[in-house]
This record gives structure tokens, sequence and C-alpha cells, in this order.
């Protein structure tokens, strides 16, 4: 690990005041579990740690009559432990219990979750965030069974995130402050897939912070998340659905399918979303939703079943999100 200097600020205007230009300056720290390792492995090195745990309004979860507001530091426990979280929203309820280590529960944060890098082993590997040599990537012809199904362009990792999925099917918008202003972006433009090495997986920029999330009011709106991975223990999983519906009667008047874990960027299944609207929640229906969500899957040489991981996953979630047996 290189050498860096500490800051331990109270305020997000001190906090954004010791910020950069570039993500050599400066990097955020909240729990730390992502950042410390690419620390260590030299992936990230920066003149400058901010630590934002000890900045008050960054923490806590607020119920109002248009929704909740999750601060960035907020951990997974507490996300768990949250009245109004567990009443509303089980698909995020069902993302964070995904997390199983007790000790990344109680020291990973939501913001953390949503900024941390790519999990790719030949971005790891030192090979680059595209896994790129004399200007070919090495992913397509190598080992890949765990990466993207959806690949955009050049970017064959997957989106790391656990709660990503549910957050975009809930329609959920993220918070990013700077020293010159702040801005709200939908969590679907959050994420993105990076043309180059140079490019980074979300819009956040050097010099933000991202500071709070800000869900809508979910009364009425059925939503779940299903999860499919190798072990119970810690482990990243194969591929996720989450899905929200808004009913009308005992059919769908709107739904939004997320995939998680097989693209670059979580993957809205916009197909299988207005194939469903009308419809009433069957397993025949449900079946053949998470075949719609995969009609676009470009899988790669070694990984064409999570396709079916994912189908299954979208079946799944819908039949929980409706009340049936999955």
């Amino acid at each position: 690990m290189q050498n860096f200097e500490y800051a331990s600020p109270k305020t997000i205007q001190e906090a954004t005041g010791l910020l950069g230009a570039s993500w050599s300056d400066a990097n955020v720290l909240a729990g730390g579990t992502d950042l410390i390792s690419m620390m260590k492995e030299e992936l990230a090195t920066p003149k400058r740690v901010v630590n934002i745990k000890g900045i008050k309004e960054l923490g806590g979860i607020h119920k109002s009559g248009s929704g909740l507001r999750i601060g960035a530091t907020v951990t997974f426990d507490e996300l768990l432990e949250n009245a109004a979280v567990r009443a509303e929203y089980p698909s995020l309820v069902e993302a964070a219990r995904g997390v199983s280590s007790p000790q990344i529960r109680n020291m990973g944060t939501v913001g953390g979750d949503l900024c941390q890098r790519p999990r790719c082993w030949y971005f790891r590997g030192g090979e680059g965030l595209l896994g790129m040599k004399s200007g070919k990537s090495l992913i397509p012809g190598g080992q890949n069974e765990f990466h993207a199904i959806f690949p955009v362009g050049q970017a064959h990792f997957v989106s790391a995130s656990s709660l990503a999925p549910a957050l975009i099917a809930l329609g959920a918008k993220v918070k990013l402050v700077s020293a010159s202003g702040n801005r709200e972006v939908a969590a679907d433009k959050f994420f993105v897939a990076p043309a180059d090495e140079n490019g980074r997986e979300t819009v956040l920029a050097p010099n933000e912070i991202l500071t709070e999330i800000i869900i809508p009011a979910a009364k009425g709106v059925k939503n779940a998340t299903y999860e499919v991975r190798n072990k119970q223990a810690l482990d990243w999983p194969l591929a996720t659905a989450s899905v929200a519906l808004t009913m009308k009667g005992s059919a769908i008047g709107s739904a939004r399918i997320v995939l998680g874990h097989v693209g670059p960027v979580p993957y809205s299944a916009a197909a299988a979303e207005q194939w469903l609207a009308g419809k009433t929640i069957s397993e025949s229906v449900a079946e053949d939703a998470g075949k719609a969500a995969v009609a676009d899957a470009k899988p790669l040489s070694q990984n064409e079943y999570k396709v079916q991981l994912a189908k299954v996953a979208v079946k799944r979630a819908l039949l929980e999100a409706a009340g049936k047996k999955a």
C-alpha cells in the first residue's frame, strides 16, 4: 500500500473540499470493505483518504409521506433492522440479507455498495477495467464463467452492487454533492458501462460524494428480490432479479424487472416489463416473463448457464412479489 494523507471531516462541506479533480487526488472512505483491499493491491492509489463516517448528516433512515431517505453511511445491519424498510421494501431487505457476512453487514454501507468497483478477476489482477491486451479484450476467449451475459461494448465485468437492482426497480434516486453544488440522478442512470480503460462504472465524479438515496413510497407496490448463488455462506450472486409491480386489481398495471450480476450495469428487462402489463401473475406467466427477460442475452464461452439462472430468478421474484409460492 502506498503512503497517503488521512482526513476525517465532520461536515459534508468540509469533506467535498478535501476531494480533487482526479481519482488519484483523493478517495472517499466509508465502511472500507472495498477501498482498503483496492489500496492493498495498489489498484487504488489516492494521495488522500477522506473518511466520511464521522459526518452525522450522512447517516440515518427517515420515512416521509413521499418515501424514504437513506443516508449513505447507513450499514447493511441498520437497513435490515429498520421497521419502515421491512414493511414496505421487501425487495431491498432480501437484497441486503443476501450479504451473508456479519462483518460486512456491520461495516459495509449502502453508499459504498453502490460505488464499489467490479469484482472481475482480470481487473483485480491488474489487467485493467476492460481486460484489454493489444487492443483486444482477454475476457471472451478467457476464463469468463462469472462475467456478463449482457455485455456492453468491450465491458464484460458485472456490476457488483447488491442493492442496485432493487433500488432501480423501486425508482430510487441518488444525491451527489460536490463543492460546487449537488445533483440528483436516477438510480438506473447512475451506473454506466465505460467505453475505455480510463472510464468508471458510475457517473460519480472524483470531486463528488454520494450522500443519500431517495426511494419513492412503495405502499401497494408489490416488490421482491430473488438471488441465485453457489452457496449460502459469503459469496457473490450468479444472477439476481428484483421486481416491482403496480397493480390494477388482480392484474399488473406496470412492472419493473431489473437483473443484477449479469451485465456491467444492472439490466432492465424492458421487453418482459411491457409483456407483463395487463396480465395476472401465475406460474406460467412468470415463466414466460423470465424467458422474455433473457431473450437478448449474449453469453460468453463459459457462462451460458447464467441465462437459465437469470430466467429462473425473474420467475421466482415475480411469484414472491405476487404472494405465490416460488
